[in-house]
């Protein structure tokens, strides 16, 4: 786990939910 993807790492998760929830 890199810090400097740490940032993306929380709207990943969101979108990743999203298309999970979608689905």
């Amino acid at each position: 786990m890199n810090p400097f993807k740490g940032r993306h790492f929380q709207r990943d998760i969101i979108l990743w939910a999203v298309r999970w929830y979608c689905k």
